[in-house]
């Protein structure tokens, strides 16, 4: 009962809610709009919807379009030089999590000298202070996975060591966020539920982290009962408008939890899978380990009661004891039918699993010490080499 509570970010959450961006104070003269390198924005219309609220405005803008899947520190360095080339005294973010990530990643770097590395925390990072204030910030997600639209968190690859660092500081929450669920009514079945299980997860590890509180407890358990309650419908039928709309508050909600608790080691595992194997989608990556790694988390006596109320949230509401919520877990991933992944379909290799383990404490070591019971490195190799197919 002793926490602090800050989300400053102005919330446009529903249907239709992208139109009423050109009524807000949006916060320069001239945006820079951060999307992926893919076509998906641009065919959707969700780009030409953005440019026509900037237009209705009075706000100029102009692209970057190179955001991967995993976005690297190359393209936020370019991105922060075009930004300030064209003069741009704000970021939008339209996409997913990789786009509005990047997009705050561009936003420290177009008003801050040196290397976007020079500031991060962890493995080769320098971990120095950011001396000036970064642009502001407006995320348009088009997707319901990663919360970055509600919290002051980037995730960021440097390419050539493989590091995969989250990175944020209190400027760095969006100064507006749209979360309209026509938006994500376009996203293929798989892909929806990559991003509905990276949601879950950051509302799982939330929960049972060492820092929750009261009002993350909140958020947690109800994007938790969302998810159980129509993921799978929004995975089966992506026009599911009902569906569509609880996993996007979900997803807003796990953001919250992110801006009030934190999440775990299982984060920091899967960055290290990712980090060396840059197509492995975030949510891919998550769903292979996080049998093993809630069984290993409840083998070592964390936290009984509360896997037992995730369990019930998800939808087991008969749950008496904490493994109830890995069969839960398990029965969600049938149903999203992706239960079947495999870490060999990307190139991950079983004789390498002591690398990942050994890359996930050197660079977010510091989510494990959040974690609910300690995990050693044996831990994290037992994990790895369950989930291994």
């Amino acid at each position: 009962m002793n926490f602090n509570y800050y989300i400053p970010t102005r919330l446009l959450f529903g249907k239709g809610k992208l139109n009423e961006l050109h009524q807000q104070s949006l916060p320069g003269g001239k945006a820079l709009i951060v999307i992926s390198s893919g076509k998906s924005t641009r065919e959707n219309g969700y780009l030409a919807r953005v440019e026509e609220q900037l237009d209705l405005a009075g706000i100029k803008h102009c692209v970057f379009d190179k955001i991967l899947p995993n976005p690297i520190k190359k393209h936020v360095m370019e991105g922060a030089s075009f930004a300030r080339d064209n003069q741009c005294d704000f970021v939008i973010g339209l996409g997913g999590g990789s786009s509005i990530d990047a997009a705050k990643a561009i936003a420290v770097m177009a008003t801050n000298e040196g290397d976007y590395w020079d500031y991060v925390n962890g493995g080769t990072a320098k971990g120095k202070t950011v001396p000036n204030q970064p642009l502001p910030i407006i995320a348009v997600t088009t997707t319901a996975g990663t919360g970055t639209e509600i919290d002051p968190w980037t995730v960021t690859t440097h390419e050539d060591n493989s590091e995969k660092i989250g990175f944020g500081y209190d400027a760095l929450f969006p100064v507006i966020a749209v979360v309209d669920p026509d938006l994500m009514l376009t996203v293929p079945p798989t892909l929806t539920a990559y991003q509905g299980f990276d949601a879950l997860f950051h509302s799982t590890e939330g929960y049972i982290a060492k820092v929750a509180n009261p009002i993350s407890e909140l958020y947690s358990l109800k994007a938790i009962e969302l998810i159980g309650k129509s993921l799978v419908k929004a995975v089966a039928d992506g026009r599911n408008e009902n569906a569509r709309a609880d996993v996007a508050l979900a997803n807003t909600l796990s953001g919250m939890v992110e801006s009030t608790s934190c999440c775990i080691s299982e984060h920091s595992l899967e960055h290290a899978l990712s980090a060396y194997h840059h197509q492995l989608p975030h949510g891919a990556g998550l769903i292979m380990i996080s049998l093993a790694y809630y069984k290993k988390l409840i083998d070592k006596g964390a936290c009984p009661d509360r896997f037992i109320a995730m369990a019930k949230a998800l939808g087991k509401s008969e749950a008496t004891d904490p493994m109830d919520f890995v069969a839960a877990l398990a029965k969600l991933q049938e149903d999203c039918h992706v239960a079947h992944l495999k870490m060999s379909d990307y190139s991950i290799e079983k004789n390498n699993l002591r690398k990942y383990a050994v890359n996930s404490r050197r660079t977010m070591g510091g989510l494990f010490d959040l974690d609910p019971v300690n995990l050693t490195e044996e831990d994290c190799i037992d994990i790895l080499t369950e989930s291994y197919r």
